[in-house]
């Protein structure tokens, strides 16, 4: 593992990360930390603390309408899983499922397992679950599978643009 300031990371995150005066450590691991349980082990902190930054398509959305949907970004943190119903319900859509690979990329620019929080090849709407304020510092994909940086969770979706909803799935 090493940290870097932003060498050998996506260009288009160390783009974001200068647009946005940003100067967070970046680590770059040797293997991939493309689930959050790999990269929490890599890092050495709960899987709570890892940022899922999940595309789903919406369709019925009061946005552009596509035959692939309108996609919209989900922040979650690594230790849940994503209630679509909930989604569905924050959006005000009529439907919402996980958008495929291609979708991912298109939307975004990145790979799935290395989907930053921001820096997108385009701009989407932002759901950041609450849960992910239980923490100090959560760490986030950061272009790649192989790379993450830390930072607040309030900055984080700040810079994300995102907004707090509560859209995890409910444990029995």
């Amino acid at each position: 593992m090493s940290t870097h300031d932003t060498a050998g990371t996506h260009p288009r995150f160390a783009e974001a990360l200068r647009e946005l005066g940003l100067d967070v450590p970046v680590r770059r691991f040797p293997d991939a930390t493309r689930t959050a349980a790999q990269a929490a082990e890599a890092i050495g902190c709960d899987v709570s603390e890892i940022v899922k930054s999940l595309i789903f398509a919406a369709w019925g959305h009061p946005q552009a309408e596509g035959s692939r949907g309108v996609p919209v970004l989900v922040l979650m943190d690594g230790a849940s899983r994503v209630d679509v119903e909930r989604v569905r319900q924050e959006l005000g859509a009529e439907a919402v499922k996980r958008a495929d690979a291609d979708l991912v990329r298109e939307t975004t620019g990145y790979a799935i397992g290395g989907v930053p929080p921001f820096g997108h090849r385009t701009r989407t709407r932002v759901l950041a679950d609450r849960g992910l304020l239980d923490h100090d510092v959560v760490w986030a994909a950061a272009g790649t599978p192989h790379t993450v940086f830390p930072l607040d969770p309030k900055s984080l979706i700040a810079h994300a643009g995102g907004t707090l909803v509560d859209v995890r799935e409910r444990t029995a």
